[in-house]
């Protein structure tokens, strides 16, 4: 892949990043927060940004959205799926924590 086919896949990512998550942010706002790990302020700016300026934004060759998961404990529990006797309760651990982190952050 060059490097005009990687600024091409960033753009694409941001512009359906920010759609999902203006469509997230207006359905179910708290839920929104929680699944996107974003502040209350990010969420409002990001509900009120219009298709311009959207378009814009996603146009960036810097990638929006960015990697939540920055423990080894979280990622241990995701990705041992299929190797532990109970794989819901892994993944409820792992939200759970993942939940805790949102909370410190905002």
């Amino acid at each position: 892949m060059n490097a005009d086919q990687i600024l091409m896949e960033i753009r694409e990512t941001n512009l359906s990043y920010l759609m999902l998550a203006q469509s997230l942010i207006r359905t179910d706002r708290e839920q929104a927060l929680f699944r996107l790990g974003i502040s209350e302020e990010s969420a409002a700016t990001i509900a009120a940004l219009s298709p311009a300026q959207i378009m814009k934004i996603a146009s960036s060759n810097t990638l929006l959205c960015r990697m939540r998961i920055d423990d080894d404990m979280v990622w241990n529990l995701l990705t041992n799926h299929g190797k532990s006797n109970n794989d819901s309760v892994t993944r409820l651990h792992a939200s759970i924590l993942m939940a805790g982190r949102h909370q410190e952050a905002a």
